[in-house]
């Protein structure tokens, strides 16, 4: 048997925890998605909670429903900075950097693939969500759906209205505090983010200089995986 190593094991390891990562969100996210799509109307709702609603929406945009630029170039960009992650995730798997690191790059991945799928194949797939009783959408022959390639919605479906401002406040009296709707992909990449910003700064910029070849220092190695 070929003699393995303990840096090709954790290499190995983070291989395997990086495709877990990514395939077990994208599975959470498109399992929720089909189920809001096939079983509610455009707009429909179930308050679980009095902060915390399943509300099914529909965006052509970005996270939390941003629309800022057109729905193909949107779509191009996703796939052009999905294939750029991907290429750094391979870059970095086999460096020897931190695994707190990978899991946080893996989920923004994960999470910006489970919204791509949305945008290349919902429109291709389903019959178009509307609203009213008649307005759920339903699985048709590929190609019969409600828009062409790259051109799909994203669905969209948890709903945290916290609080309502008092009204009294100026220009947010009334107002919902934390109104967007959003998915599980989106919560995968705001987390992932958040957990970038704010741990592994040092170690992204590490990782950038790897892949232009300029290798500054060795990764920092957390305190689990010393040994």
């Amino acid at each position: 048997m070929e003699n393995i190593s303990p840096d090709s094991h954790k290499c190995a390891r983070q291989r395997r925890m990086a495709l877990i990562i990514i395939l077990s969100v994208l599975v959470i996210d498109q399992i929720v998605k089909i189920l809001v799509k096939t079983n509610m109307s455009l707009g429909e709702y179930i308050q679980i909670t009095s902060w915390f609603e399943i509300r099914f929406v529909e965006n052509n945009g970005m996270a939390f429903g941003m629309e800022i630029i057109g729905k193909l170039f949107l779509s191009l960009f996703r796939i052009g900075a999905i294939g750029f992650f991907l290429w750094y995730l391979i870059k970095i798997l086999d460096k020897g950097f931190p695994k707190g690191y990978v899991v946080t790059v893996s989920f923004v991945i994960a999470g910006a693939l489970g919204n791509l799928l949305d945008c290349m194949f919902y429109g291709l797939i389903f019959s178009e969500s509307t609203f009213g009783p008649d307005g759920v959408a339903e699985f048709v022959p590929i190609g019969h759906g409600y828009a062409p390639f790259l051109y799909g919605k994203v669905v969209d479906m948890f709903y945290f209205p916290l609080w309502t401002w008092p009204e009294w406040m100026p220009f947010v009296g009334g107002e919902t505090f934390f109104n967007p709707v959003f998915n599980f992909a989106d919560s995968c990449i705001t987390c992932g983010v958040i957990a970038l910003l704010l741990f592994y700064t040092k170690v992204v910029n590490m990782g950038l200089h790897y892949i232009d070849g300029s290798q500054p220092h060795e990764p920092t190695v957390e305190p689990d995986e010393k040994g």
